[in-house]
């Protein structure tokens, strides 16, 4: 696919290792608001943490805590955890994903990192990985003007390398979200990879033009004829 020159890459679950992280880390968020473990207002609500997987934390907080203060403070409990377990080790590549990153940039193709994170989570995974030169630009929704499953954060990213069309955009992820961010703006590949939180139906569902065993299948596919 000679024709996509910008590819916009999710981070947990299509890059980097997800392994339930997301989850421990919203228990500490939920603890802090009350909610008790295994009750059912907390099976509810980890239901639509794992639906909404990809979405905005801050967003997915607001839904589940109404007020604002509520949201924000358990946004800062998330991120807390989150990074705790990050600093214990708990963060890493999936398998060929940074080879897959280099391969497409030396083929003359820009890279973006995108995730529903904040920049402070962003880059403790960033810096925990040595990948702060990785891409050629990383994103969070704060810098797009809106998160995942609207299409900010990839066309910021056309905006931001210079890219002339959105025909020349690929955009891949372990969501429903993903897909849906890549169908709204426009991109020619929208490639689902089943290393995270959906399932191929689910991908296929929410607009994926290709379903991918891992994000090391997707230099083949876009550098194929």
């Amino acid at each position: 696919m000679t024709d996509i020159s910008l590819v916009v890459l999710d981070m947990a679950g299509t890059t980097v290792a997800d392994d339930g992280l997301v989850e421990r880390a919203f228990q500490a968020a939920a603890d802090g608001q009350g909610v008790e473990a295994g009750s059912p207002e907390h099976q509810r609500m980890l239901a639509h943490v794992r639906a909404t997987m990809g979405e905005s934390k801050i967003s997915v907080f607001r839904h589940l805590f109404g007020a604002e203060e509520n949201a924000q403070q358990a946004n800062l409990d998330f991120e807390a955890a989150y990074h705790r377990l990050v600093d214990e080790g708990h963060c890493a590549a999936l398998p060929g994903a940074a080879e897959a990153i280099a391969e497409l940039r030396a083929s003359g193709r820009k890279v973006v990192l995108t995730t529903g994170f904040s920049r402070a989570t962003q880059d403790r995974i960033l810096d925990a990985l040595g990948w702060q030169s990785v891409a050629d630009l990383t994103l969070c929704p704060a810098e797009a003007g809106r998160g995942r499953p609207y299409p900010d954060l990839a066309l910021t990213a056309l905006l931001r390398t210079g890219t002339d069309s959105v025909r020349e955009l690929a955009v891949v992820g372990d969501t429903g979200y993903d897909m849906l961010t890549g169908v709204r703006s426009g991109a020619s590949v929208v490639a689902g990879v089943l290393t995270g939180a959906h399932d191929r139906e689910r991908l296929l569902a929410d607009g994926a033009t290709h379903v991918l065993g891992s994000i090391a299948e997707l230099p083949a596919l876009l550098l194929a004829g």
